[in-house]
């Protein structure tokens, strides 16, 4: 496997309060990484970091290159970021909006010559079901549709690695399998790796392959995700038994 986001001895502070605490991670080729633990552990502000929305100390390295060396164009066309929470002011319609993935490839700001990209923006919103909300306006969408129209923003963006907080967040069970289906499928391409927040750990087992289980900014465990979700592990963090828990919720629904 080829490690192509490395983060060393990452710490976030806010005054005297560390969110993020000496955290280091690698993301190779093929991985989906996810980042799980209470609310409170650091998760989204790790997340902040790699996006370089935050200052922090340490390093995040895409490859060979530090991220805080890359300008914000260079950094888009390696990493795509969908936050948990995305607000439009304006009544942008859903094609602008996903669109405005592909600005990092074009010349200038006015330039328009982006051939490829037209076409990564219809994808974009054929795979996430939004081609029939094209023209809508964004002012007039649903939480749900809301986080869709970001998520293909961000697909159009065709980036090497998905950074996502909650992509599932307001969506219905229908579009949280679809759009878990959607990203598993886009891993598979050569070159692509994900790391994504995700508080339900049953989505977390089924689709991540590796996972960091953080509290306190900490890092708990790391590696392979069916070594790191133990019940000791999950136990420590959560201060519950998570494995009798989720069984007790499966036990509701066999006959």
């Amino acid at each position: 496997m080829t490690a192509i986001l490395r983060g060393n001895h990452i710490t976030v502070r806010y005054g005297s309060h560390t969110v993020v605490d000496d955290l280091s991670f690698q993301l190779d080729e093929g991985q989906w990484l996810m980042l799980a633990g209470p609310n409170g552990a650091g998760k989204s502000t790790l997340i902040e970091a790699i996006a370089q929305g935050v200052p922090y100390t340490g390093s995040i390295q895409w490859e060979c290159l530090d991220l805080c060396s890359l300008k914000p164009s260079q950094l888009a066309q390696k990493i795509g970021v969908l936050s948990q929470k995305n607000n439009v002011g304006y009544a942008y319609t859903v094609a602008e909006v996903v669109g405005l993935g592909r600005y990092a490839y074009r010349s200038g700001f006015f330039s328009s010559a982006d051939d490829h990209g037209k076409s990564l923006v219809e994808n974009a919103l054929e795979i996430t079901g939004l081609t029939d909300l094209r023209h809508a306006s964004m002012l007039t969408l649903s939480g749900g549709e809301t986080q869709r129209v970001f998520l293909a923003q961000v697909l159009a963006q065709n980036p090497q690695i998905l950074v996502l907080d909650e992509p599932a967040n307001h969506l219905d069970l229908n579009y949280q399998q679809q759009i878990f289906s959607l990203i598993q499928e886009w891993l598979k391409e050569p070159g692509r790796a994900v790391l994504s927040v995700v508080h339900d750990l049953s989505l977390a087992r089924k689709y991540g392959t590796h996972a960091i289980l953080m509290d306190h900014g900490k890092s708990i465990s790391q590696g392979i995700i069916s070594d790191v979700m133990t019940p000791d592990n999950l136990q420590q963090v959560y201060g519950m038994n998570v494995y009798e828990w989720m069984r007790e919720m499966l036990s509701q629904w066999q006959r």
